[in-house]
Formats: C-alpha cells, structure tokens, sequence
C-alpha cells in the first residue's frame, strides 16, 4: 500500500503524540550536537560576555531537559514551560552552553498560548520574561539593548503566533458547528416537509376512493336490483361503475405517481371549481337527487383552495349519498 504525502500528514495530524515526539528528538538531537561540536575557544554565543565552560555529561543533562518536554507540549505546556525554567537557569548559572535550549522554551510559550486560555497564556508570557529579566539582572547574561529588542520581539511572536492560531481554529470549530445545526435543521425541515406531503396524500387519496367507491357501491345495488326487470338500466350502471372505477384509478395514479422515483411521474390537472358540474352529473347518475346553480362572474383561485373547495362538495354528496341515498325506485 502506497502511501501519500497527504496521508501521511493526516496520521500525524490525528496522532500528535507521535509528532511532538519528532520534533522534540530532533530539537535535541541538534542541541546536543551544537554543544558537542563547539568549543570554548569559538566565543560566547550571544548573550553571553565570557565563553562557556567546556561541555560535559551535566552540560548535555541539562540542555536535554530543556528540550525533550516539548513532545508533551499539548498535554501540559504551561507546568512543562515552568519546569524548564530550572534546568535553563542552571546552563546559564553554571555558564554551560545552553546549545538550543532557548527553542525548547518558545516552543512550549507557543504551545500554552495555541492550547490555553488567555489568562494561562499571558502568565506564560510573563514566565518566559521574567525569566530572561532574572538572567540579566544576576549578571549571567549581558544583552544590550538590542539584543532586549530582538528577544521581546521573538517572544511576543511565538505568543501572537499561538493566540493567532488558536482563534482561528475557534473559528473554524465555530463554523463546522453552525454547519452541523444548519444542516440539522434542514433534515428536520424536510422530514416535517416529508410528513406534510404524506398526510396531504392521504387525505387526497381517502376522498378520492371514498368518493368514487361509494358511487360504485350505489351503481352496483341498482345494478343488481335491475338486473332481471329492466336490464338496460342495470347495463347502464355497470357502464356507470366502470367508468367511475377508471376515473378514480387514473386519479389516484397521478397522486400516487409524485412519490415514484423510478421514472416520471403520470401527473395530470388536479380538480377543482370547474369540475363541479360533472361531480353533480355523476351524482345524478347515481340516483342522488342534485342541483347546481351557478351565480356571478366565475374567477380564478389558487390551486390549493381550488381543490380544497372541490373536495369539500364532493365530501358533502359522498356522504349525502352515502347515508341518505338513492330515492327508492319505483314499483
């Protein structure tokens, strides 16, 4: 298995352990190597008016302890910062090289103001000027002016560097949370959408077949009581319930055909006002006595309360015909 650059960075993102654990190796793998490979007679480093005392087993103790704590930066970068403040003093008291110890300490500076508060991270801020203020003021460092310039500005950016980045990364979380109840809100939108469309399809579908089976059951009782003396009556109303019965099948398709996702819906106009003279005409053919009268000028209305109207009629002479039905056929 071939293995990425971009793979590769995302096993070390999401194993920070293991990448602190690098970084501290090789910061202390380059110290050591800097105290090791210089020696008294090469000057005294910057900062520092006489040259270090030649290297040692303590020199290099004390310099690994300043920088092997950076692979535990994210876990505990504040008690880790106080705690190299020790053996940082010791090089500078005892006049050692400090090698790159000083790395150690603006690493976990940045670390505390990444992964802390602002409270935490000011006071890390402090530390780390308290402590280079101690070391000039005991006489173990003698920096000019320039040199305070050039190690408040160094300071301050590893500080500014690590706030920079933790706010943006607040920010992101931020947006990754608005995201997630955004698109909560949304799937809950749809349901309620979903549910919505379905009871409306169910009550669509209880008032077509309410309808046109209650029409198909009077059609057949007349059907059957004139099927031996008088059959074309009775032919006419198989007639009647035949076409009844294809009417509400091509009705209930183009209900039911919204919710196919296989192919293309079979839609077709909903009813409405204007039907209403063929509902009264199948109403008489079923034997219910119905008259429709028609007043003023006829004006358009939007779909919804179009059906709605329409629905509410064809309840009405359902029912009428339901319960009251058909007057008796004379003897």
């Amino acid at each position: 298995m071939r293995t990425t650059p971009g793979s590769t960075r995302s096993w070390l993102r999401a194993h920070p352990l293991v990448s602190d654990s690098i970084l501290a190796v090789v910061l202390t793998t380059a110290s050591l190597w800097w105290i090791a490979s210089t020696g008294p007679d090469e000057g005294a480093g910057w900062l520092r008016s006489v040259p270090p005392r030649p290297a040692d087993a303590l020199n290099l103790i004390l310099a690994a302890a300043c920088t092997l704590p950076v692979a535990l930066r994210r876990s505990r970068p504040f008690v880790l910062l106080v705690a190299t403040c020790v053996p940082q003093a010791a090089l500078d008291a005892l006049h050692y090289d400090p090698g790159l110890s000083e790395f150690g300490g603006l690493v976990l500076l940045y670390s505390v103001a990444v992964c802390r508060g602002l409270a935490l991270s000011l006071a890390a801020l402090v530390l780390s000027f308290s402590s280079y203020a101690a070391g000039a003021v005991a006489g173990v460092i003698t920096p000019s002016w320039t040199d305070h310039v050039v190690v408040t500005a160094v300071l301050l950016l590893c500080w500014v560097c690590g706030r920079a980045v933790r706010l943006r990364r607040a920010y992101l979380a931020e947006l990754v949370q608005r995201a997630d109840r955004l698109e909560r809100a949304r799937e809950a939108d749809t349901r309620a959408a979903r549910a919505e469309e379905r009871s409306r399809i169910a009550r669509e579908l209880h008032d077509v077949v309410a309808h046109h089976v209650s029409v198909m059951t009077v059609q057949a009782a007349a059907a059957r009581k004139m099927l031996d003396t008088k059959p074309d009556v009775a032919r006419d109303a198989l007639t009647a319930i035949e076409e009844m019965g294809r009417t509400a099948m091509a009705e209930m398709r183009s209900i039911v055909g919204v919710l196919r996702t296989d192919g293309p819906a079979e839609r077709g106009p909903q009813p409405g006002m204007h039907d209403l003279p063929t509902l009264v005409e199948q109403m008489r053919e079923a034997g219910l006595r119905t008259q429709l009268w028609i007043e003023g000028e006829r004006r358009g209305l939007p779909p919804g309360v179009d059906l709605a109207a329409y629905r509410l009629v064809q309840e009405a002479l359902t029912n009428s015909l339901r319960h009251a039905g058909p007057p008796p056929a004379p003897g």
